[in-house]
C-alpha cells in the first residue's frame, strides 16, 4: 500500500484515511443518536480504552495492551446488554436510510391494498383495529399474547376479525409478509396520553407503545373518529387522509426492515 507520509514512528497510507475517515462517521451517529443519554458517556469511555489500545499497541507495551483489549471486550458486551433501547433506536434509524432501502426486498405492496380496503370500510363503520406490521420474532411476546392464525392476508378476514361480534376482535392483529400469523393480540400502552392537546385513547396508546419497544408498524383505526393513524419509532402519525393511506403506508412499510 502506497506511503503517505509518516507520524514519527507511524506511516500512514490511503487504507489508513480510508479506516480514520468510516470510524469517525461511525462515532458521529452513535454521538447523534445517543447524545443527552447515559449511553453516550459510557461509549465515550469504551473510545478512551480503544485509544490507550492504540497507544500502547504501538509503543509495544504487551501486558498493557492486553489488560485495555479485555477491559474493552467485557465493556462491549455490557455496552450492547445494558443499552438495548438506544441500540435498537440506530438500527431503525440506519433502516430509513436510502442507501439501506436500495438492498432491501420489498413485497409489501401485495398486502397493503387488502389491508386499506379493510380500513376503508372499519373507518366507515366506525369499526376500532390494531394492525401491527412486523416480523413476527421480533414482536414474539406480543405475539404469544394472542391467538395463532398463521393464514393468508385478505381483507375479508381481516373484517371477519374486527367485526364486533367475533371473539378476536379485541386486540391487534400481526401481519409479518403476507400472512396473518395472530389476532387477539395485546398490546403494552405507551406513557404517552396527550400528544399536541390531544388526548390519546387506549388503541393509540397501544399502538405507540408497541411501536417504542419493537421494529413495528402499527396501522390504527379509531373507532370514536372514524380514522386511521400509523404509529411507528416512537412516533404517531394521526388522522391521516384515506384517499393517500395507501401511499403513506407503503413509504412508512419502508422503514420496518422486512426481508
Amino acid at each position: 500500500m502506497t506511503e503517505l507520509f509518516e507520524i514519527g514512528f507511524l506511516s500512514i497510507t490511503w487504507a489508513d484515511v480510508v479506516d480514520v475517515v468510516l470510524i469517525s462517521v461511525l462515532f458521529f451517529v452513535l454521538y447523534r443518536t445517543l447524545r443527552d443519554t447515559l449511553a453516550l458517556q459510557v461509549l465515550f469511555i469504551l473510545g478512551v480504552l480503544l485509544l490507550l489500545s492504540f497507544i500502547t499497541d504501538a509503543l509495544g507495551m504487551k501486558t498493557s495492551n492486553w489488560i485495555l483489549r479485555r477491559i474493552g471486550d467485557v465493556g462491549l458486551i455490557a455496552f450492547v446488554v445494558l443499552f438495548q433501547p438506544e441500540l435498537r433506536r440506530i438500527v431503525l434509524m440506519l433502516t430509513q436510510t436510502p442507501i439501506f432501502r436500495m438492498f432491501m426486498r420489498s413485497n409489501t405492496s401485495e398486502v397493503i391494498q387488502p389491508v386499506v380496503e379493510a380500513v376503508m370500510e372499519l373507518t366507515t363503520k366506525h369499526v376500532g383495529a390494531l394492525i401491527v406490521f412486523s416480523k413476527a420474532d421480533h414482536v414474539k411476546v406480543t405475539v404469544d399474547t394472542g391467538v395463532e392464525l398463521n393464514a393468508d392476508v385478505s381483507s375479508e378476514l381481516l373484517l371477519s376479525i374486527f367485526n364486533t361480534r367475533s371473539p378476536l376482535h379485541d386486540g391487534a392483529v400481526v401481519l409479518d409478509g403476507q400472512r396473518v400469523v395472530a389476532a387477539r393480540c395485546v398490546l403494552p400502552l405507551s406513557g404517552t396520553q396527550k400528544l399536541g392537546g390531544r388526548t390519546l385513547g387506549t388503541r393509540h396508546r397501544a399502538g405507540l407503545g408497541l411501536s417504542e419497544q419493537a421494529d413495528a408498524l402499527v396501522l390504527i383505526v379509531s373507532e370514536e373518529r372514524g380514522t386511521a393513524s400509523l404509529a411507528y419509532s416512537g412516533e404517531i402519525e394521526l388522522d391521516i387522509p384515506l384517499n393517500i393511506l395507501a401511499e403513506t403506508l407503503q413509504r412508512r412499510l419502508a422503514m420496518v426492515a422486512q426481508a
